[in-house]
């Protein structure tokens, strides 16, 4: 049960800093006012994202009244992160998938998806989460104080905390279905619960249709 309830917590953690985070990002574009990015400037923008969210999570991992760190947290924080950046990659190829397909309607450029930017991200976010388990002390700066008073303010708020600990609850759920699937797939070879996106198919279809285009001309 307590660790259900650390992962929950996480899960509020999470919400609560994207939320956070999406407030920056409108004022960084309005100081751009409305340029378009560059792909360094992205990934430069999202790494700087994610080390800050390994830092703040690292500090949840912190028993505040001896201000020792637990353990046994590490260990499901870096699962818990892991599976959190894989999902944002994830549902960022969905919204591109979808993007491209309507597009691709309008006769529009499609949108390319750098898997080996995302991948470098995640990898150096994690890195910065192993060292700081070996350098603990650097997690304790002004910026990652200041996240993480501000998620624990906006967790405490009435309406806004009821919000966000709905959202860590179906983080919660979507993590454990992630984990019974993985597990039964090793079991098994196949998934206990199979989600079909709507765009897959589309895709699969329009592939087959191309290829069928491809055999009457050839």
């Amino acid at each position: 049960m307590e660790l259900l309830n650390f992962i929950f917590r996480l899960g509020v953690v999470f919400a609560i800093y994207d939320f956070i985070w999406a407030i920056i990002e409108i004022g960084l574009s309005f100081l751009r006012l409305g340029a378009e990015r560059t792909s360094i400037e992205i990934y430069f923008i999202k790494c700087i994202k994610y080390v800050l969210l390994v830092d703040v999570t690292f500090l949840f991992c912190f028993n505040l009244e001896s201000n020792n760190i637990l353990v046994y947290n590490l260990g499901i924080t870096g699962m818990v992160l892991l599976s959190y950046f894989v999902g944002k990659i994830q549902k960022q190829q969905q919204r591109i998938a979808v993007m491209n397909m309507i597009r691709s309607g309008l006769n529009a450029p499609t949108q390319k998806f750098d898997i080996k930017g995302e991948i470098a991200v995640i990898m150096f976010s994690m890195t910065c989460f192993v060292l700081l388990i070996f350098y603990p002390q650097y997690s304790h700066n002004s910026v990652s104080v200041w996240f993480h008073e501000s998620i624990l303010n906006i967790e405490d708020t009435p309406i806004f905390g009821f919000i966000f600990k709905v959202v860590g609850f179906f983080f919660l759920m979507n993590l454990l279905v992630k984990m019974i699937n993985g597990f039964m797939y090793l079991v098994t070879g196949r998934p206990l619960l199979h989600f079909s996106s709507s765009f897959k198919k589309y895709k699969k279809d329009k592939d087959d249709e191309d290829f069928h285009d491809y055999e009457e001309l050839k």
